[in-house]
C-alpha cells in the first residue's frame, strides 16, 4: 500500500527558502516587518511546495479564527443572498472569511448548525431568518456574538426591516387602487413574517376592511397553494399581498394556470424586492428592503462587538419602500 504523503509544514518552507521558521510565520501572516526579498523567497516556496497554514493551529495561538458563521435558514431564497454579499463586503475588507451553513427552514437544524459553528470556534455567527426561540440564541450568544437578520430576537444584536409598516404600505397602495377584497398569504415561521401578518391586520381594520389571512410560508409552494385553496373557495380576492416575492410568484403561477389575468383580474404583490420580483416576465410590485445595506450593518455589528468589546443588545431598524411594477392595477 502506498504510504500517503504528509502535508509540507512550515518548517518544509523555511528550509527551503532558507529562513527561519519565525520569519515564514510573519510572512503567511502579512505582517509589515519582512523585506521584499525574502518575503518573496517565502512565497516562491511555499508556492512550489503547496503550503497552506493550518487555520486551525493559528486560530488557537491567537485565540481568533478570523472566521464569520452565516446560518442561511433557505438556500433557494435569493433575498438571504443579496444579505450576505453586504456581509462579505465588510467581512472581506476587515479581514474575516465567511462559513456558510443551511438550517432548511427548522429550528432544530439551525440550532444544530449553531451548535456546529460554536464547535469549530468561529469569531461570531449570524443568523439569517431566524426561526429557533429567543432565548436560545441569546444562550448561543453569550459564547460569542450572534446578530439575527429578519426577526426581533431579544438578547442579541438585530438587523431588522420595519415589517409592520412595510405591509401597511402595501394596504395604503392597494386600497388607492380600489380594491376592498384584500388576502394576506402569510409567511408562516419565516423571519418577520407575523409582524407583516399583523401591520396587514391593522392596516385593513384601519379603513374598515375585513382582514382575511391564508396559512402559508416562505415558498413559491405555499403561494401556489394559498391561492389554489382560494380559487376553489368561490369568489377570488381582488388582490393578494403574500409574504414574500418567492410565495408571489407561486401565487402568480397558479392564477395563470386558472386562466385569470394578472393584474386585469387579481393584482399580486410581494414581499423583499429580490431579483425574480425585477425580471421583465414578471414585474413584481414587492416591498423592498435594503437587502445589501442590511449585511453590512450585520457585519458592523458584529465588529463592534469583537473589536470595541460592546456587551448590550443592539437593534437596527431599516425603512421599507413600495416599489411598483406591472402586477398591479386599480379596478
Amino acid at each position: 500500500m502506498t504510504q500517503r504523503q504528509r502535508p509540507p509544514t512550515m518548517q518544509d518552507v523555511a528550509e527551503r527558502a532558507g529562513v527561519s521558521r519565525a520569519l515564514v510565520s510573519l510572512v503567511m501572516r502579512d505582517a509589515p516587518n519582512v523585506s521584499v526579498a525574502r518575503r518573496a523567497a517565502v512565497r516562491k516556496a511555499a508556492a512550489e511546495l503547496d503550503y497552506r497554514p493550518n487555520a486551525a493551529a493559528r486560530s488557537l495561538a491567537e485565540r481568533r479564527s478570523n472566521t464569520i458563521g452565516v446560518v442561511v435558514n433557505d438556500l433557494h431564497n435569493t433575498f438571504f443572498a443579496d444579505v450576505i454579499d453586504g456581509i462579505h463586503e465588510v467581512a472581506m475588507g476587515n479581514g474575516y472569511r465567511l462559513l456558510l451553513n443551511t438550517a432548511w427552514r427548522t429550528d432544530d437544524d439551525e440550532l444544530k448548525a449553531i451548535e456546529a459553528f460554536l464547535e469549530y470556534r468561529v469569531d461570531a455567527i449570524v443568523v439569517l431568518g431566524p426561526r429557533a426561540a429567543g432565548e436560545k440564541l441569546e444562550l448561543a450568544g453569550s459564547s460569542v456574538p450572534l446578530v439575527a437578520v429578519g426577526s426581533i430576537t431579544p438578547g442579541v444584536d438585530v438587523v431588522v426591516n420595519d415589517d409592520e409598516r412595510g405591509s401597511e404600505l402595501v394596504v395604503e397602495y392597494l386600497v388607492d387602487l380600489g380594491h376592498r377584497r384584500i388576502v394576506h398569504i402569510d409567511g408562516g415561521g419565516g423571519g418577520g413574517a407575523s409582524r407583516r401578518s399583523v401591520g396587514f391586520v391593522n392596516a385593513m381594520e384601519r379603513h374598515g376592511l375585513d382582514p382575511f389571512v391564508v396559512p402559508g410560508d416562505f415558498t413559491e409552494s405555499s403561494g401556489a397553494a394559498a391561492m389554489s385553496k382560494l380559487l376553489k373557495a368561490g369568489e377570488p380576492p381582488t388582490a393578494v399581498f403574500a409574504a414574500n416575492d418567492l410565495a408571489a410568484v407561486g401565487a402568480l403561477d397558479e392564477l395563470t394556470k386558472a386562466g385569470f389575468d394578472v393584474p386585469g383580474d387579481v393584482s399580486v404583490v410581494g414581499y423583499d424586492n429580490t431579483a425574480i420580483a425585477a425580471l421583465s416576465h414578471i414585474g413584481l410590485t414587492t416591498i423592498n428592503q435594503p437587502r445589501r445595506e442590511m449585511g453590512r450593518q450585520t457585519m458592523e455589528l458584529a465588529l463592534d462587538r469583537l473589536d470595541q468589546g460592546r456587551k448590550a443588545a443592539v437593534t437596527r431598524v431599516v425603512t421599507p419602500e413600495l416599489v411598483v411594477r406591472r402586477t398591479t392595477a386599480a379596478i
